[in-house]
This record gives C-alpha cells, structure tokens and sequence, in this order.
C-alpha cells in the first residue's frame, strides 16, 4: 500500500472509532486490519513514512572505496576537468582486474555521493536589475547547419541586452577576431546605439592573458575597437559562466526555437539572414515578469544608448606579401592567385569571410577566406593572361580543376572547347577557349554560361558568334526621344525664301 492510501486508511479508521463503533477489536473487525494499525492511527494522523533499507552492492561494493578518492580528489581541480560518471566507469573497467558492475549502477552511485560531498546541485542565483542602455552580455556558442546540402558546424555570436531581453545572433565559420569585431559592429546597428558595459567571458579575442582577481591584459585591437566605440568591458571569473546568466539563457532560447530543426540554406549570408529574421521574431516575445514586450523595451532602451560612432573600425587584418612565380600570395598559411607579375608586392587585407588583394591602391583579387592550412585558392580568371601565352596549360591546370569543384566550369563549356579543337587545332582552339572565358570578365560569367549553352545548342562553335551574343544589346538601334523646345521658340526664324534670287538669274540669263 502506497503512503497516500494509508493516510486515507488512518482518517477512515479514526473517524470509525471516534463516531461510529467507538472500540478497537470493533473498529479493527469492520475495516479488516490489525488492531496495531488501529492504535497506531489513534496515535497520529499521518503514518509513518517506510525505511529503506540499505541495499548492499555486491559488485560495486569492492570498489567503492577507489570511487570516493576519485571525487574527493575532485575538490582540487577545475570543475570543467572532474570526472563523469561515464568516465568513472570506464577508469574501473581497464584499472580494475574483473570489473563487472554495469555504468547505471555506478551512475546511481556517483550522482548520490557527489550529493552528499556537495560536488553536485544547481547553486542560487540572486536576481538583478538592469537600468536601460547599461549592460549587455556577449558569448560564442556551436550550431549545426545544412548549407548547399552539406551539414557544418559553426561558430554563433550572441550578444544580449539585460534591461530589454533583445539579442542579436550571427553565424561565422570561425570564432576569430575579425568576425568578434564585426559582430559587435553589427550588433550596435541592430539595437541602434552602444552599451556602456558588456561582460565577456575570456575570449582570445578579447584577452591575451588572466592576471590575478579581475585584472586582464587585453588585445590591442580590442582595446582599440573598445575606445572607438566607447564602451566599457568586463570579463567573468575564468569558469563561472553563471556570471553572464542572461546570455547563456538566451543562447538555450534561441537554439531552441530558431536552430531546431537544423535550418537549411544556400550559404552563410542566406542562413544570417533566416538569423535576423529569428532575432526579429523574437522582439514579440514578453519575458515573464515585465510589463512590455522585448520589442516594446528595446524601442525604449535605444534612447538611453550611446549613439553610434560616424565611421566603424577597420576590422581588416593587413600584411604585404610579394607575388610569387605561381601567380600566388601567401595569406597566414594559405596561397591565394592574384592577376600580377611575380615579385609585385601588394597588400593583403583579411577580414572575417574574405581576403581581398590590393595593388596601387586597387583591389585586384577577391577570395573567400580559407580556414584550413596549405590550401591554394586559385581562380581560373587570374591566369588568362598566362593561358594565353601557355594554352596546352589549360587541361591540366589546378584553377581549371577548383572552378569545376565549384560548378563554374559546365559541361557546356568542355563540348565547345572540344569543337574548337577539331575546327582549328589543339594550341589554336584551346587558345580561343581561354579568348572567350576572358569575355566573362567583361559581360559576366552567369550571361557567358547563358550564352554558350545557346550555342551549343544550335550547333555555333565559333566565338566571335558568342561575343556577338554578349554585346547584342549595345548594337540595337534606338529611336531618340522628341525633345520639348520650350522657351526656345522665341529664337526660331522662318526659313530664307530665294526667289528673288531665281529673279536675278533670269535677268541676267536675258541679257
């Protein structure tokens, strides 16, 4: 018998005995049960709880001794580095000869002992208020989306406002500091204006190194970012993430309702935009315990924010690499192609999604950026010039192989050059193929693949006919549109009238 139905048993029995038999042998003979039970109901209203017995382990038993030292030992080390449960288990089955208890019985153990030793349990937070435009939080978290059907993992900034509830979140391949800067960028514009502190954690974007107590040594672009935008900065004690409890509560929010399930997109700029949209719905939302919405509170709070600096920070990170005799720079680790000769210094700015190569002041060559390490970056586009002089390097070359990886090279374009081969020779052919993947720099290459394929499929293989094509609607003829004269009537004259000089000659041919 459940605790429950023993109580209602009590109440049954002692209202029997104070208003109906009146004795306990009766009482004991109506209800069926044991004249104890009667005097123990008598005695109080709630009966006694039952005792548990201590259960004996009789497999875990031998080894419980070794798990009490692994916990007590604990106490000494970074919470983030104690043990699990699951890796308990796992360090008695290889350091423990006949192991055999299973993982749930010593789940069930470890959870009770930590418990006792105080190593487990949520610790009380005590609530805080906000004043508006005065603090926000900003942290990374990991999400998983399908871009161009590929499942990635990426990096998220969120950055949270404490008095409205508002947040901003954006994606980034990388957590590196060209994309923490940006985001704040970004983040300033979306709520209109700049907080006077934002707490961090010990982000390497922020902190080079963690003194003692509160002390920092920061980066130097981050102090120069956090003196353009004016705003203060403060950083959480190294593993105590519930000192920016408002940014970790909107992270589990945001991943909830907005990144389950995965969201798809094209690319990354397609999946920040579905973000926005997120961040956007969100402002409808009405935290419990406010009396506005966060939409409401943050229209509010953007009068109290610090206004928006006239120019943002040059986010970009330069170097000044030299061409060399592959048509590359060297970006960090990566090579990217540039249209230069080799030995041609030029500049190289880096931000958080492209590196971008300047030479004279002009930007000559635009990648995206690369994370890995030893990669080459190569487009077709910057070697033409080189093609043209060196056509059988064409077939083999390695920026002909990425813009196929790419999709940029489309069968159409291998049935066209294969047809110029047969018609004027293999140097000569392929020398007009790189002639017109060159009209693409000039028309575009989503008009150039449009035109080709339309040759193909009439049966045109000749190039000029494709540059004709691209450049038809500069030939069209255009009627020019009648011009109101206006005030310029009052110059207009009547035309001369000759005829007194058809009288003259007729004069003189009489005489």
């Amino acid at each position: 018998m459940d605790w429950r139905a023993k109580v209602e048993l009590y109440e049954e029995i002692r209202r029997e005995y104070e208003f109906g038999v009146g004795t306990i042998r009766g009482v004991a003979r109506k209800l069926g049960v044991h004249r104890r039970t009667v005097r123990e109901a008598m005695e109080k209203a709630l009966p006694a709880r039952r005792k548990k017995p201590a259960r004996r382990h009789p497999k875990l038993g031998v080894v419980i001794p070794l798990i009490d030292r692994i916990l007590e030992e604990d106490r000494q080390v970074p919470r983030k580095q104690r043990h699990t449960a699951h890796r308990i288990w796992v360090r008695l089955r290889e350091e423990v000869p006949g192991f055999a208890a299973s993982e749930r019985s010593v789940r069930k153990y470890v959870s009770r002992r930590k418990r006792e030793m105080g190593l487990a349990g949520r610790e009380t937070c005590v609530p805080q208020s906000y004043d508006w435009g005065v603090e926000a939080q900003v942290d990374w978290y990991e999400a998983s989306a399908e871009l161009g059907g590929e499942l990635v993992k990426l990096q998220v900034f969120s950055m949270r406002s404490m008095a409205s509830g508002g947040a901003f979140h954006r994606a980034y391949w990388r957590a590196t500091q060209q994309a923490f800067l940006e985001a704040h960028e970004l983040a300033f514009a979306y709520f209109g204006g700049v907080f006077r502190r934002i707490r961090y954690d010990n982000l390497s974007a922020a902190v080079k190194k963690v003194l003692r107590g509160s002390r920092r040594e920061e980066t130097a672009r981050f102090i120069g970012f956090r003196s353009h935008w004016r705003f203060q900065s403060e950083f959480c004690t190294p593993g105590e993430g519930h000192e920016k409890g408002g940014v970790e509560g909107e992270v589990g929010y945001f991943r909830r309702n907005h990144w389950v399930p995965i969201p798809r997109a094209q690319d990354l700029e397609e999946l920040n935009a579905k973000l926005q949209e997120g961040c956007r719905a969100d402002e409808q939302r009405r935290i419990a315990g406010r009396p506005q919405s966060v939409g409401e509170a943050m229209r509010i709070e953007r009068n109290e924010l610090l206004p928006l600096a006239a120019e943002g920070f040059e986010l970009t990170e330069g170097s000044f690499p030299t061409v060399d005799g592959l048509g590359r720079v060297k970006v960090r680790t990566n090579f990217y192609s540039v249209p230069r000769r080799p030995g041609t210094k030029v500049e190289a700015k880096i931000s958080s999604t492209y590196v971008e190569i300047f030479h004279e002041g002009r930007c000559v060559a635009r990648h995206e950026r690369c994370y890995s390490r030893q990669q080459q970056i190569l487009n077709l586009e910057h070697y033409l010039e080189a093609l043209a002089r060196k056509p059988g390097a064409l077939a083999g070359s390695t920026p002909l192989e990425q813009w196929r990886k790419l999709g940029r090279w489309p069968e159409s374009y291998d049935r066209f050059w294969q047809q110029l081969i047969k018609r004027h020779g293999k140097q000569a052919g392929t020398r007009q193929m790189i002639e017109l993947i060159g009209l693409g720099k000039q028309y575009g290459y989503e008009r150039l693949e449009e035109e080709v394929a339309a040759a193909v499929a009439t049966g045109c293989w000749d190039v000029a006919a494709v540059g004709y094509l691209l450049g038809r609607e500069r030939l069209e003829d255009r009627v020019s549109e009648a011009i109101e004269v206006g005030l310029l009537e009052r110059y207009e004259r009547p035309l001369p009238v000759v005829e007194d000089y058809d009288q003259l000659l007729r004069m003189g041919g009489g005489s």
